[in-house]
């Protein structure tokens, strides 16, 4: 072998062990901003592809932007998406397969789509979990074995997350309980990357 074919091998060697950070790092990344601040997600288009589709397709739309988180409960998560500040709800469109079998855990910091019992039935509400919350996971306690599909993870303002949390709760809306008693809003949604 020459020289110069070892230093082209070496150089490709040295690519692909590198290929998988830069990819890594490329992650599509969406910005809220919220009435308490801005939080950043990275969302895993590679484990939940027709999830993030979804998502990414919602936030180029703008449907979030004047959206409300509705329901925060501390040591468990906050939900929103959904609704506007009066508490009317936001036609979405189709639900998206459920993808919680992808092998990404409800652990603190993830974000997950918001469904009702029918596993499939996720459209655009989305919760952030403020503790490590397996338990929502894929697993035989769910029917059909799917659980909350996590489609991506804070990287950016968790300690806004925890100030929602914390914010005093009641009735409101169609809700009895764990509504912010003063609307939390996302004022805008944008992809940043």
């Amino acid at each position: 072998m020459t020289r110069r074919r070892i230093a082209r091998l070496a150089a490709a060697f040295a690519f692909f062990l590198c290929a998988p950070q830069a990819f890594a790092q490329s992650a599509a990344r969406v910005q809220f901003d919220t009435s308490l601040g801005k939080i950043v997600i990275e969302v895993d288009a590679a484990r939940a592809p027709r999830t993030v589709e979804n998502f990414m397709r919602l936030v180029r739309a703008g449907f979030y932007d004047g959206t409300i988180f509705h329901r925060v409960i501390p040591g468990f998560m906050a939900q929103g998406g959904g609704f506007t500040p009066d508490y009317q709800q936001k036609p979405a469109g189709q639900p998206v397969r459920n993808e919680s079998p992808g092998g990404l855990s409800n652990l603190r910091g993830t974000v997950a789509m918001a469904r009702t019992s029918d596993p499939h039935s996720a459209t655009a509400q989305f919760f952030i979990n403020v503790a490590d919350n397996k338990f929502l996971d894929a697993g035989p306690r769910h029917p059909g074995g799917f659980g909350y599909a996590v489609f991506g993870a804070v990287v950016e303002g968790m300690e806004v997350v925890d100030r929602m949390v914390a914010t005093p709760t009641g009735p409101a809306g169609p809700f009895d309980k764990d509504a912010p008693k003063t609307p939390i809003v996302i004022t805008k949604a944008t992809i940043i990357r």
